[in-house]
């Protein structure tokens, strides 16, 4: 009798399950950390170690995708002016909008020929990144890397950080685009100092190396695009996604903007 009235009875985790599901029909990439941060925000405190044994159960648990191709790169030795490394590692900064970086990434789609098939085509993203909140304030997608739309999101990122009452620096790797002379006259215009990372170092520029690794793991590796619109769709998706709603923890458990927007009036007041 005693297991016949178990096996009858309502589950007590049921409420608690249904919103792992919201959340991961939200989230699809938050791991057991994050859901309980997130139920936290909605009042309700759970144990991690609950958490993760319901995700199981449910069989939500977070799947992960390695790097498969050699990384991009875009350094083709000195082809212009090389600017000191005047960031040298320090990504962080109270004050919104002050340090910026920027890089390159590549990503494959597939696209059929005239004979019906299917053959290996490139994007590349050209992000710039905020180090006060780790935001994208600006971002141009292509088809190959070429000056021009990094000019444009160059240009972008200066509009978009305007407001900083500091002079600002952009912090870049050596990548010929960025030896531009046509880069540097626009920073300098602005009275905007650049850096630049030592040559072969990603170290030098972390922030951005992370926050491609995030992008792929998250809506790249693992899946299969077939067009160049599809791609750029779930890239753009995912940035307005990670700068409005993907919690850090560096962040207080905050999003991007949502970090800005908290902390705006203790910049201003410092």
């Amino acid at each position: 009798m005693y297991w016949q009235k178990r096996f009858n009875r309502e589950d007590p985790d049921k409420v608690l399950k249904d919103q792992l599901l919201s959340i991961r029909e939200k989230h699809e990439n938050y791991g057991y950390r994050r859901i309980q941060k997130e139920l936290a925000r909605k009042g309700t405190i759970v144990n991690h170690k609950k958490i993760q044994r319901l995700m199981k159960e449910l069989e939500i648990c977070v799947t992960s995708f390695t790097r498969k191709s050699r990384k991009y790169s875009s350094y083709k030795g000195k082809v212009g002016h090389i600017a000191p490394n005047k960031v040298n590692r320090r990504f962080t900064t109270p004050i919104p909008y002050q340090k910026i970086t920027t890089d390159t990434s590549e990503f494959k789609y597939y696209e059929k020929n005239v004979s019906g098939q299917l053959q290996i085509k490139k994007l590349y993203l050209d992000p710039f990144m905020d180090l006060f909140n780790q935001e994208i304030v600006s971002y141009k997608i292509t088809k190959q890397p070429n000056g021009e739309s990094i000019m444009e999101a160059l240009q972008e990122a200066i509009k978009a950080t305007n407001s900083c009452p500091y002079r600002r620096t952009f912090h870049s790797d050596q990548g010929w685009a960025y030896q531009m002379k046509a880069y540097s006259r626009e920073l300098k215009m602005h009275s905007i100092f650049q850096s630049m990372s030592r040559k072969g170092n990603c170290l030098d520029n972390s922030p951005i190396e992370n926050f491609f690794s995030i992008l792929k793991q998250e809506m790249y590796y693992g899946k299969i695009f077939k067009s160049f619109s599809e791609l750029k769709m779930a890239i753009e998706s995912f940035i307005t996604y990670y700068n409005e709603e993907r919690m850090k923890e560096r962040l207080n458990w905050l999003s991007p903007i949502e970090y800005r927007r908290t902390h705006a009036n203790e910049c201003k007041t410092a």
